[in-house]
């Protein structure tokens, strides 16, 4: 019974994630696409700039390429938990838990990573307004995605009694 209160609250919460984690997908695209059209030009006669780096991001500062990167592979992470968590709210069972929880586990924690390189972005003051929107979705979604994770837990805490 309880375990069934818990069920449009976690609905809701795999709704907001997915949408959060696709505009995440979204601007981290546009980032990387833009550091790939304007990043360094490397071919024959091209000598390597003296502090050339992989990870350039010609928008934003030295963070940049590392929180872009890493939010990129959590939103990808986050929208396949989602995937996985639409299942688990379908049957709602045991048998469905375990898959569900575990993704959403690894989307949080690839959250909280690029939610400490966000800090350091935002601790460097140097962005655009996209990247200070991309900070904003990863610093909400790491507490969203927490909030899920306690929501299909308390309820299957609940239906064992």
């Amino acid at each position: 019974m309880a375990g069934e209160q818990l069920k449009p609250v976690a609905g809701l919460l795999l709704i907001l994630n997915f949408c959060m984690y696709t505009i995440i997908l979204g601007i981290g695209s546009w980032a990387t696409n833009k550091a790939i059209h304007v990043g360094f030009v490397i071919g024959p006669g091209f000598d390597l700039p003296a502090h050339f780096s992989p990870i350039y991001f010609p928008m934003g500062n030295a963070a940049t390429g590392f929180f872009v990167l890493f939010s990129l592979i959590a939103g990808v992470v986050g929208v396949a938990s989602a995937i996985s968590g639409l299942n688990h709210l379908r049957f709602w069972d045991r048998e469905s838990l375990p898959a569900a929880a575990s993704a959403a586990t690894i989307a949080w924690s690839l959250t909280l990573l690029a939610m400490g390189f966000a800090w350091k972005e935002i601790d460097l003051h140097i962005r655009n307004a996209r990247l200070r929107t991309m900070e904003a979705f990863i610093i909400i979604l790491s507490a969203t995605q927490l909030l899920y994770i306690a929501a299909i837990y308390g309820a299957s805490s609940r239906r064992r009694v």
